[in-house]
């Protein structure tokens, strides 16, 4: 593919040196190679503009930058190189994503349990679908291993062709504000996109609340989605009804075209009848807590504008099973354990509340903080957990590059004018043998914060490392 063809995908750009055959697209300059086609930008740790010379040492055929980098190989020089990434990156695999309908969901939690719940309604109306998230992607018979919730544009735009080729109707997929805001999907023309909350999360990226909403607000507009589905319940949403969308709301609190009405709640799951648009749809959930209906409500909402019936919704719903999120996986003593992916405040909370309401003995909380990210959050979930549960273990997450207990120390700030009931215990899978320790019958476990990951990452090191899986090694050895 020639270079001044993916040229045409930008309309201010400029081609120096002559044309190139392009047959590969490459990010990393260490591992460039003959016809590749490497880009430069300005990221957030480095400028990749000085691997230029790299890439064409390595035998890469042109190079996208946003500067004369003075390589002697054809250069595209763009005015923005990530956005550039993300335009080619579709032109490249030729435009899968205009040949299947995608769903994009975005906020601050419910994302993974939202995604997983359409995706299952879907198939239940027989249609085949892919998904791309946190966990992972899947399509067909194929799963991607995780790597970041919504991927870089080469790799994002070379999986969506891939589920094209697959027969794939389609797909499900998360986005980030990360991604949002670095243009990583700018391509994508949502079939429907899926709001579900904003709350903190992320400032340690965006400084402010304003630009994290703002990365969100991006999605909601005409030549983004051409369908959105709002929660009426969060004040954000009425910012993105102003911005003329098609749109429909869901909620249990303000005036939504879907609502739920909940028949009766446990540990184990809710039975609700969902109103959609004056249509019911009686309907398991097998999540526990609130939060979950919302989710189910989002997920139903935007099924039923996709064509999925009433039916299907209810079996999706019933069989969805989410690795992670508020995933009930033990019982001990009578007690019983639940694993999350809590890790901001409001996530925390609503976990925890959850729990708490049909707890009848001590409520537990096992959780940290991930370090390198929105330091701000620390005392506020320290908070959170002192207001919601009977004794805390405040412990070690992804400490990345920090010392974990000056992280535990922040979590201490907001946990101690509240209570005193709670310790720390810095690594992780002794904390989680000292709070299995503590279980009676009738008590509740809550180990937050990793949910289904399957490393802990510890000075630029990602070790092997999966909550469920420590919570079995400990319940066998007892």
């Amino acid at each position: 593919m020639k270079l001044s063809f993916l040229a045409k995908e930008l309309p201010d750009c400029e081609i120096i040196g002559g044309d190139a055959e392009i047959s590969a697209l490459c990010t990393d300059s260490r591992v460039a190679g003959a016809g590749d086609l490497f880009f430069c930008f300005q990221g957030t740790h480095f400028d990749s503009h000085c691997f230029a010379e790299e890439a064409q040492l390595r035998g890469a055929a042109a190079i996208v930058s946003q500067q004369d980098t003075g390589v002697g190989i054809p250069q595209l020089i763009v005015h923005d190189g990530r956005e550039a990434m993300a335009r080619i990156s579709a032109a490249f695999y030729r435009h899968p994503e205009r040949k299947i309908s995608i769903v994009g969901i975005t906020g601050t939690n419910g994302k993974t349990t939202t995604m997983y719940m359409l995706k299952n309604i879907l198939e239940e109306a027989g249609k085949k679908v892919g998904i791309i998230g946190t966990l992972g992607a899947s399509y067909s018979e194929v799963t991607v291993a995780p790597s970041l919730t919504t991927p870089d544009p080469v790799f994002l735009f070379s999986l969506l062709a891939d589920m094209a080729r697959a027969g794939t109707e389609y797909v499900v997929m998360e986005v980030s504000a990360h991604a949002l805001a670095l243009r990583k999907e700018c391509p994508v023309v949502y079939d429907a996109a899926i709001f579900t909350n904003l709350t903190q999360d992320h400032l340690d990226f965006f400084g402010d609340m304003r630009s994290y909403g703002n990365a969100k607000k991006s999605l909601f507009t005409p030549e983004r989605c051409r369908f959105a589905v709002l929660n009426s319940d969060d004040p954000f949403s009425a910012e993105l009804m102003k911005q003329g969308i098609t749109y429909k709301t869901y909620g249990m609190e303000n005036p939504s075209d879907s609502f739920a009405l909940v028949n009766r709640e446990s540990l184990r799951g809710t039975h609700v009848v969902l109103n959609l648009s004056d249509e019911l749809c009686h309907a398991e959930i097998t999540l526990t807590g609130r939060h979950n209906v919302y989710n189910a409500l989002a997920a139903a909402t935007a099924a039923r504008h996709l064509g999925a019936d009433t039916q299907s919704i209810a079996r999706g719903l019933k069989k969805t099973q989410v690795n992670g999120r508020l995933e009930r996986v033990a019982s001990y003593k009578g007690a019983e354990i639940f694993v999350d992916f809590a890790h901001t405040p409001d996530g925390l909370e609503k976990s925890l509340g959850a729990l708490k309401e049909y707890c009848e003995g001590r409520l537990i909380v096992l959780f940290g903080c991930g370090g390198n990210r929105d330091s701000a959050k620390r005392p506020i979930m320290g908070k959170v957990a002192a207001e919601h549960c009977d004794f805390a273990v405040i412990t070690s997450d992804n400490p990345r590059y920090e010392d974990p207990l000056e992280i535990i120390s922040a979590i201490e700030k907001g946990f101690l004018p509240v209570s005193k009931n709670y310790t720390v215990i810095e690594e992780r899978e002794v904390a989680t043998r000292y709070a299995i320790g503590l279980l009676e019958k009738g008590d509740v476990l809550l180990v937050a914060g990793k949910g289904g990951e399957c490393e802990q990452e510890i000075m630029g090191i990602k070790y092997s490392y999966n909550d469920k899986a420590v919570i079995n090694s400990v319940l066998n050895s007892l």
